[in-house]
């Protein structure tokens, strides 16, 4: 998979860079700005993007920025942005914009290498990745007579996966379920929330996320 990667700081560049080259990955270039890092993504489109949401010259939100203009220019080009702050409505804004191939991770997050290379890998492939403290902060959102109130303890553990943008195998592994456990518990979580179960991680992503911001 190739990446490039947007961050202002060349050590956070060049600590990014080598973890996904040591995990397979082709980095074919860096920048410290939205401009240079359109000028990469022009001469040669890579399969994902990696930026951080606070940039030259405003240092507010060009990771957003260039995640918007991106998806309208290179549609196939999946783009994360990494945050120093847990931004629940920035995290929504962007996967809301694209039903594919978008992701919001921590800073804090890219300390467990793992982590950083699936999320890559993830939106390289069209998928969609929401920091678990995101998720987190929406879920235990207080709302009056909220239906997340019906949910059971466990419920609730699968819908937070769920809302990350993993696969029913992934909260297999998470909370050590079997298959047919989990798709009985998704079944139920859908079902009292009212959504529609599409067929696809991303779309059942997208409605968990509505759901939540509601």
């Amino acid at each position: 998979m190739r990446v490039m990667l947007a961050d202002d700081s060349v050590l956070f560049r060049e600590g990014i860079a080598r973890v996904l080259r040591d995990a397979g990955l082709e980095v074919m270039g860096q920048a410290g700005d939205v401009a240079g890092l359109m000028e990469l993504v022009g001469a040669a489109p890579p399969d994902a993007v990696v930026v951080d949401i606070r940039m030259p010259p405003t240092h507010t939100t060009e990771g957003l920025d260039a995640a918007a203009r991106l998806r309208e220019e290179y549609p196939q080009v999946g783009v994360l942005v990494l945050s120093a702050h847990v931004e629940p409505a920035y995290a929504l804004e962007l996967v809301e914009t694209g039903a594919h191939g978008a992701g919001y991770l921590l800073k804090d997050r890219i300390t467990d290498v793992e982590e950083l290379v699936e999320a890559v890998r993830r939106v390289g492939a069209g998928g969609l990745v929401i920091d678990p403290g995101v998720v987190a902060q929406l879920v235990g959102r207080a709302r009056a007579h909220s239906p997340l109130d019906d949910l059971s303890e466990r419920e609730r553990e699968v819908l937070t996966v769920m809302a990350e943008g993993r696969s029913n195998q992934a909260i297999c592994q998470r909370l050590f379920l079997s298959p047919k456990t989990v798709e009985a518990y998704v079944r139920s979580v859908f079902t009292k929330l009212g959504l529609h179960q599409g067929a696809d991680d991303n779309r059942r992503v997208l409605a968990v996320l509505a759901f939540l911001r509601g």
